[in-house]
């Protein structure tokens, strides 16, 4: 059975918590997971959320603060110990290269797993898969960061009132799919277009055009809100988003699912955000995460 679904294994930024992790987040795909921003104590946190090394195809950091990678040496010590048998692809920036190389070597271990690496250069495409496109876009942070971008291809959905009024059925119906027609029924006669699924994932970065160009049509959008609204002169300055300006982007971007995220220390009460997160016209399905939660994609339109 296919699934699809975001699980949250920290929400902290900067230090963690009593009650939040360092960054870390999974998202299933299907057969595939993706693992974003492995912060100190990632490897515990997976653990505790039942992902297992086995899970993990991809590895994507947004950028090289702490928070957002200290946890590769042992995800990745992890990968070999367990002798994953699949390619694990690694995506990073690559004027992070040396800090990628550091923690990839931070102690002895033996290799087991080829690791692949494919740093980001610029923005555009970095993988295309059966199952989806992934794509990165530069943000706006005191160290170069990006966010990423997962794009399924649109597919047809096939009517079945239409099907049947065209008097196909059965082996036809496979056949019609593969071919695109069958004794003159076109596919575009009995079907129509299944959009693709979206999903976008925006860490550290003040508004700039790679987070409205990230959350464009997302199901799900994954975006950090570090300050509430009235600390925003303090967001400008370290170069990250408050919670109401997260959800005007998500807002305008047509998101279907908010997912606000990485929170500073200096807040105690979460249900500040989703107020000013609603304040701010986003009336979408909204959550603000914490440690250990699991969201699923929304289904299809």
């Amino acid at each position: 059975m296919s699934v699809r679904e975001l699980v949250v294994l920290g929400t902290a930024s900067q230090v963690p918590t009593r009650h939040r992790n360092h960054n870390g987040y999974l998202l299933r795909w299907d057969g595939e997971g993706i693992l974003f921003d492995p912060g100190e104590g990632t490897q515990r946190q997976m653990l505790r959320a039942g992902v297992a090394a086995h899970d993990l195809n991809r590895i994507c950091v947004t950028h090289f603060h702490g928070d957002h990678s200290l946890g590769l040496a042992g995800v990745i010590q992890r990968i070999n110990l367990d002798r994953v048998p699949h390619q694990v692809t690694a995506h990073y920036p690559k004027s992070g290269q040396r800090f990628f190389d550091r923690l990839r070597y931070a102690t002895a271990y033996r290799e087991t797993v080829r690791l692949t690496e494919a740093p980001v250069e610029a923005d555009g495409v970095l993988a295309r898969t059966g199952g989806y496109t992934l794509e990165a876009r530069r943000l706006s942070h005191p160290v170069e960061s990006y966010g990423y971008r997962l794009t399924e291809p649109d597919g047809r959905r096939m009517l079945p009132d239409r099907l049947a009024a065209h008097g196909i059925k059965g082996p036809d119906v496979g056949r019609l799919q593969r071919e695109g027609s069958v004794n003159g029924v076109f596919l575009d006669h009995v079907s129509e277009v299944r959009r693709g699924q979206r999903f976008a994932f925006v860490m550290d970065t003040r508004l700039c055009d790679g987070v409205p160009a990230l959350a464009d049509d997302c199901d799900l959008l994954v975006i950090e809100s570090t300050f509430l609204d009235e600390d925003e002169g303090l967001a400008v300055e370290h170069g990250h988003l408050t919670a109401g300006q997260a959800a005007a982007v998500a807002r305008d971007a047509g998101v279907r699912h908010l997912v606000l995220t990485h929170f500073s220390q200096r807040y105690s009460e979460p249900a500040e955000f989703e107020r000013q997160a609603r304040a701010a016209g986003f009336e979408g399905e909204l959550t603000v995460a914490h440690d250990l939660l699991r969201v699923p994609v929304p289904k299809r339109r």
